[in-house]
């Protein structure tokens, strides 16, 4: 018997304080005018004390996509929390949300791809669910990048955002939104160095009563990493497509991970896809990492950007480096 894994439920959530690029221009020297032309951001949300951490976030997001599946945390069997910004190094932050959720005795962990994280749970997701036709799998992206940016460094503090979204994957019992056709992923471990995070891990580990340094914050080689992404969104982008036999006229909307407008705008381009098919928000969330893509998906729906028989491709790319590109059936 073949298993259709569906999502059946999108949320996302953001905090309510606003960082403008006004905002940071008393924090560095830079201007609305070199962020918005460069990057195409115009705010982004950052949490706030008594709602800091990632699972706080997810919370909100879960709660969302849950209603909009009809269902409520004690049908799950699964959480996967796509983060590289958990709340703690261990536990994990999938461990907080289950408590959070107020359930217990389910599946639960941490995925960290980067930018890309939302599309290697959602292939876990699915996974599962082909093993476990009653599977219920919350897949939860959420980001305090915040908490990893240095706000001094002028090249890194204007694009990173916090936010979470959040998706419900099930088997196909006639109530799902979208039906994920395909979905492939990759990465190459030659080029870590040019987007990371250094220092905290046993690579670079934290020593008793030293300092916090750069090397604690995100790090990354623009020009290499602009570079990069665009070559390998388009390439995975183009081998999903050929591999279902399509054309980019056959996908009625675009969504790519949303790093940086001009990478967007250059993958659009390449893969031929017309700027009226490309849905855009960075201008209000900034990069929010994991949670970009399903931030994107919930808030095009909230928008009915993306209506009932709809055909959606989406591309994301991260650190690691990681990419990925998958096609819904909505």
């Amino acid at each position: 018997m073949s298993i259709t894994p569906v999502i059946c439920g999108f949320g996302h959530y953001a905090p309510e304080k606003i960082v403008s690029n006004q905002d940071l221009e008393k924090l560095v020297d830079t201007s609305d005018e070199w962020i918005t032309t460069r990057t195409g951001i115009k705010q982004r949300h950052i949490v706030v004390p008594g709602e800091q951490s990632s699972s706080d976030l997810a919370l909100e997001a879960s709660k969302m996509a849950l209603a909009d599946a009809g269902l409520s945390p004690k049908d799950l069997t699964h959480i996967l929390f796509a983060t590289l910004t958990p709340d703690t190094y261990c536990p994990s932050a999938a461990c907080y949300l289950e408590q959070k959720l107020g359930v217990r005795g389910l599946m639960a962990m941490d995925l960290n791809a980067a930018c890309s994280g939302f599309l290697y749970s959602l292939q876990t997701a699915r996974a599962m669910v082909a093993l476990d036709p009653d599977a219920v799998v919350l897949v939860a992206a959420s980001e305090v990048l915040s908490s990893r940016v240095n706000w001094t460094d002028r090249s890194t503090c204007v694009l990173f955002g916090d936010g979470s979204g959040a998706a419900v994957v099930t088997a196909d019992t006639g109530a799902g939104k979208a039906q994920v056709l395909d979905l492939i992923l990759g990465s190459d471990g030659n080029l870590t160095d040019l987007l990371l995070i250094p220092a905290g891990g046993s690579r670079f580990p934290l020593e008793l009563g030293g300092t916090v340094d750069k090397e604690s914050y995100i790090q990354l080689n623009g020009p290499d990493v602009f570079k990069h992404a665009v070559r390998e969104m388009e390439a995975i982008t183009n081998t999903l497509l050929e591999k279902n036999g399509l054309a980019v006229e056959d996908i009625d909307l675009f969504v790519p991970h949303q790093a940086n407008v001009r990478i967007i705008d250059a993958l659009a381009k390449r893969v031929g896809v017309p700027p009226e098919k490309v849905f855009v928000n960075i201008d209000r969330y900034g990069n929010t990492s994991a949670a970009s893509v399903p931030i994107a998906l919930s808030d095009a729906l909230q928008q009915n950007a993306i209506q009932p028989g709809m055909r959606i491709l989406i591309t994301t790319f991260g650190a690691g480096f990681t990419w990925g590109s998958c096609i819904l059936q909505f």
